[in-house]
């Protein structure tokens, strides 16, 4: 019998791997390539092709509404035991997608790309990951999943140094062909390889999706989702008012350009830091606690951010704790989801729930410019930090329904 266990536990510890670290330098990689791509070569599309900066991202925000609004069908597709097409098959798109970008020359033709390039993203950025790694390995997936978040963190640090330095030596239509190129010969191949171990892992430790949709659908009957649905919607439109709008308001509190751009660029290696501290804390505390850890220390930022010109300490304050709490909620959430709503039809459940969540992202800088027009800067601080305080007691809703 003890030798059974373990051979066991080695199979499960072997395919953890196999999964995990393919996955994470795909993710990096994907993240990379294909979304921080976008603000990495904006100002060189909009000083070379003539576009209007308004035009150009108008094309990235129907990619993220595209992606929010196939989610629920590619989380339906991975229950099914489809995943490893949907993950290969959407970093093959974008890689495909990145090719016809480098030829693009009407503003046409980027909004064209973009579309299907959000039907890339769907099937293959964190929510899709993260359906195929909650199907597969069950209560393994909270640390596989902060394992390949801690390195996918670091694609905004690949790709703006990559595509600069690209562009540089050959131009930006080459540059782009690289990423492409990037994806198709590095990302794919990982994507194959650990699916094909994380379809094993789900044979043996996978529940059965339901028959069909309309079963799948009783979930959005249950309290628990739309409380879950409410907490993470209002959390993407805090984080999103705050990081499109920061270099304006730390300007406002006094910071010149250089520092304000280098305190911009600490936010994701909180992100980083955040989720470190959560894998030393993982196992002492339930998953609620660290949601609420989290609200509080976004809470406690918005206001460290509202007083900031009161000196530079408070600026630091704001960026360590909206780094590290939104860093560590972007990966509780399937987690929490998981949790509240169980593993069974994991992947259409959090692609639902995703829908909101990219929307309210997605909203957000316009939203925030809209306050900063009837108002200043302040009113938009306060209208942030109210976010995670209903948040809160969102969450605490979706927990006592539960109970």
């Amino acid at each position: 019998m003890n030798d059974i266990k373990k051979i066991e536990v080695t199979t499960r510890n072997r395919n953890f791997s196999r999964i995990v670290f393919p996955f994470a330098i795909a993710e990096t990689l994907v993240w990379a390539a294909y979304f921080y791509s976008f603000p990495a070569f904006l100002p060189i599309w909009e000083a070379e092709l003539g576009f209007s900066k308004a035009n150009l991202t108008g094309a990235f925000t129907l990619s993220l509404v595209v992606s929010a609004v196939l989610s629920p069908g590619v989380g339906r597709l991975i229950d099914k035991g489809y995943g490893r097409a949907v993950f290969a098959g959407g970093a093959a798109l974008a890689s495909a997608m990145l090719c016809m970008l480098s030829q693009a020359t009407e503003i046409w033709q980027f909004y064209t790309i973009w579309f299907f390039i959000g039907m890339a993203m769907s099937g293959s950025l964190y929510d899709a990951c993260f359906a195929t790694v909650t199907y597969s390995l069950g209560t393994d997936a909270r640390r596989a999943i902060t394992l390949i978040t801690l390195a996918a963190g670091f694609a905004g640090t690949v790709s703006f140094p990559s595509a600069y330095l690209l562009t540089e030596l050959f131009g930006w239509r080459i540059a782009i062909l690289i990423f492409a190129a990037t994806v198709a010969i590095i990302c794919v191949p990982l994507i194959l390889y650990g699916s094909y171990f994380a379809r094993l892992q789900s044979k043996a430790h996978a529940p059965k999706a339901s028959k069909t949709l309309s079963e799948a659908l009783n979930v959005t009957q249950n309290p628990r989702f739309w409380f879950i649905g409410v907490t993470f919607f209002l959390i993407s439109v805090n984080h999103g008012i705050v990081i499109s709008h920061m270099l304006p308001i730390f300007y406002e509190r006094g910071l010149n350009d250089a520092l304000a751009v280098l305190m911009a660029s600490l936010i994701g290696p909180m992100q980083v830091g955040g989720r470190m501290t959560m894998m030393a804390f993982e196992n002492h505390v339930s998953v609620y606690a660290i949601c609420v850890a989290c609200f509080v220390a976004i809470f406690i930022a918005g206001w460290a951010l509202y007083f900031g010109e009161m000196g530079m300490i408070l600026i630091a304050i704001f960026v360590i704790l909206q780094g590290a709490g939104y860093g560590v909620l972007s990966i509780i959430r399937p987690t929490a989801i998981a949790e509240l709503l169980g593993r069974r039809d994991f992947g259409i459940i959090a692609g639902l729930l995703a829908v909101g969540f990219v929307i309210g992202t997605a909203i957000a800088p316009t939203l925030g410019s809209i306050m900063w027009m009837h108002g200043d800067y302040d009113l938009v601080i306060i209208f942030a930090i109210c976010m995670p305080a209903i948040a809160l007691f969102a969450l605490a809703g979706a927990w006592r329904s539960q109970s």
